[in-house]
């Protein structure tokens, strides 16, 4: 499967069963395959992927942006953005790094892949670039151990 920039996937099982993270978000609810990822390819390492959960629970995370902005000053880890026509948390506290053999299928709404606008994805793909960067000097913003997964896909290449 060619991986795209810019489009959302879902990813199988067996990734989540070898990483056993209790941060990643689930992947499957009632038989559905949820939640989509967002993948951006990583500035270094062309093998890697960097996936973005996308939650459709806005209003949650709203309330969670507000709390951080008055707290910080900005969030930079979770971004409202159109995805299927429709206001989406995209969460970037729960990024993690993962090979394309783990990608299951795009995610599609009538057998046509969906994708983000560009704007959003520069938008997604500058703060997410801050927050590694932000996480490699010491400050924790993602949830997941992305250390510990990025060392694990590496090892497989």
């Amino acid at each position: 499967m060619e991986i795209k920039q810019g489009y959302s996937y879902h990813i199988k099982d067996e990734f989540f069963d070898m990483i056993q993270d209790k941060y990643l978000m689930s992947n499957k609810e009632g038989g559905n395959y949820r939640p989509h990822f967002l993948a951006i390819q990583d500035s270094k390492n062309n093998n890697l992927y960097w996936m973005i959960p996308i939650s459709s629970q806005v209003e949650k995370y709203k309330v969670i942006i507000e709390k951080k902005k008055q707290r910080y000053g900005k969030c930079n880890t979770i971004i409202i953005g159109k995805f299927a026509g429709k206001d989406n948390a995209f969460l970037i506290q729960n990024a993690f790094p993962i090979l394309a053999k783990y990608f299951d299928h795009v995610h599609t709404i009538e057998n046509n892949p969906i994708t983000i606008h560009k704007k959003l994805e520069r938008e997604l793909t500058i703060n997410l670039r801050e927050v590694l960067a932000m996480y490699k000097r010491g400050i924790r913003l993602i949830f997941p151990d992305i250390e510990r997964i990025q060392e694990m896909m590496e090892n497989e290449l």
